[in-house]
């Protein structure tokens, strides 16, 4: 697979993100396992987790949930030196299996020294600011990332869920310990289009989250989104492949990061790296 820029480094242009390893319950380990050894097969480098990701049923103790499986599941398979592993802070579970946010000082200092300790790392390679919380400003929670990114405790800062003011501000603030943006982006939500022209004018890379949004409902497909179901069937591929790589087309600093639970599907994904599209097949795909 060709890589991308992400800070230092250079990953695979399609990346796996985890939550779905959790978050919609019990999958066989077997079949995880043999999810990352397939990514890793296929050349899929960047792999995203949070601390809030989860099983709804376990409550508040659906934090860390997430990062404590996926760290064990590297370890086990002895592949941490071939991942780039990221992952965010300031989202928190409720009691109820819900979200809330907090992005006080003391919440954001001690969400990075759990990550680390459940991670089993001595620095995190990307710590990414999960969401803006209402109750704090954005210069408070802007002064405590230059704080995160002066401990040593973070190899890099990202930011998550941020429009292109936050965006700028905290490229001012962090300067090159900046280096990534994960927003929502599919063929289903485009606007976070903004956001992607301000990292490509920034030099940081875009992470899109849940980049096949609209494409796993078959009729949604079809009535919402019909040239990436007509190209798919021109080329002989899955929908889910050109939109992954329509995605990619936008800028070379687009790092998509669908979810995936089962090796078929990151393999998949992963095939959608070498799908060059066309100007013309662009234009239909735009305009879908």
């Amino acid at each position: 697979m060709h890589t991308r820029t992400l800070g230092t480094h250079q990953v695979g242009a399609i990346g796996l993100g985890l939550m779905t390893f959790s978050q919609t319950g019990e999958q066989p380990r077997d079949q995880l396992l043999d999810t990352i050894r397939t990514a890793l097969d296929a050349g899929v480098t960047l792999f995203d987790t949070a601390d809030a990701y989860g099983r709804a049923e376990s409550g508040t103790a659906a934090n860390g949930e997430n990062e404590t499986l996926v760290a064990g599941m590297l370890d086990e398979l002895g592949v941490r030196d071939r991942v780039l592993l990221a992952t965010k802070g300031g989202h928190v579970r409720t009691d109820d299996g819900g979200w809330a946010v907090d992005s006080t000082r003391e919440h954001l200092l001690s969400a990075v020294d759990a990550s680390l300790s459940r991670l089993g790392v001595e620095q995190i390679a990307l710590w990414q600011h999960h969401r803006p919380d209402p109750d704090v400003t954005w210069e408070e929670t802007v002064a405590t990332l230059r704080e995160i990114a002066d401990s040593g405790k973070v190899a890099a800062i990202g930011l998550s869920n941020a429009d292109p003011a936050q965006i700028r501000h905290a490229h001012e603030a962090l300067g090159e310990a900046l280096v990534s943006v994960q927003n929502q982006y599919s063929p289903a939500f485009r606007s976070s289009q903004p956001e992607i022209d301000v990292c490509a004018e920034l030099g940081l890379a875009f992470l899109p989250w849940s980049p096949l949004g609209g494409l796993t409902n078959a009729k949604e497909l079809a009535d919402k989104h019909p040239a990436f179901a007509e190209i798919a069937t021109e080329r002989g591929v899955s929908a889910q492949q050109v939109a992954l790589a329509w995605e990619l087309a936008q800028s070379p600093v687009v790092i998509p990061i669908p979810g995936a639970k089962r090796p078929q599907s990151i393999r998949d994904s992963a095939e959608a790296a070498d799908l060059v599209l066309t100007p013309e097949e662009i234009a239909r795909l735009d305009a879908s």
